[in-house]
């Protein structure tokens, strides 16, 4: 899936309306992809750590960093950081080579100022504005050349924690559901629980 108008159909489907953000991550994405010289991760070959948030449009954004990365939240390869920012850091896990793309700050701040964004202030879902609007920002976004809105890092090297896929899980002794063995805990009971059940945090 390497052609970008396949991707973002694709993409459209699963993040499920269209809006500029999404566009923005899937090339940052691809251009993160091309400067490692690495391809789509099928399994845990690529990370992201995301310095993206919640509740502004950085969560579009991350679906489109999802797309054309492979990096998604069920092969639990991607760590948010919750920094509030338009930039995420890509690793490749074998080489520990990375690379680091954020939005351009001009760009992103006329970005903000878009008539979009204005209609999304006033509170109108991004499904709901006229594609008037948003079509020409997201074709724009589709044709611009990577140097116009992103700035790209030098490639750096960087420590990964290795982790191995666990498979053992016991059945919680108050509830009964099957639960992975790392999150079981030994309530003041003295039954093996989930942390629901336990009663104690993570």
């Amino acid at each position: 899936m390497e052609n970008l108008q396949e991707l973002f159909e694709i993409g459209m489907k699963f993040h499920g309306h269209k809006c500029p953000a999404m566009p923005m991550g899937l090339r940052a994405g691809l251009a993160a992809l091309k400067v490692l010289g690495v391809e789509r991760a099928r399994d845990k070959e690529l990370v992201i750590r995301s310095e993206t948030g919640k509740g502004h449009a950085a969560g579009c954004f991350l679906d489109g960093l999802m797309m054309a990365t492979g990096c998604t939240y069920g092969k639990s390869n991607i760590e948010k950081l919750y920094y509030n920012k338009m930039a995420f850091t890509l690793i490749d896990t074998k080489t520990r080579r990375s690379v680091r793309v954020s939005l351009k700050p001009q760009f992103f701040e006329k970005a903000l100022g878009s008539p979009f964004i204005q209609k999304r202030k006033a509170g109108i879902p991004p499904q709901d504005i006229e594609p008037e609007i948003t079509d020409p920002l997201v074709e724009r976004i589709l044709g611009l050349p990577e140097s116009e809105f992103l700035d790209i890092g030098e490639i750096q090297t960087v420590e990964i924690r290795e982790g191995k896929g666990l498979f053992e899980a016991k059945p919680c002794e108050k509830c009964g559901e099957l639960t992975f063995v790392n999150k079981l805990r030994v309530g003041p009971d003295g039954k093996l629980s989930c942390i629901p059940c336990s009663g104690y945090g993570e």
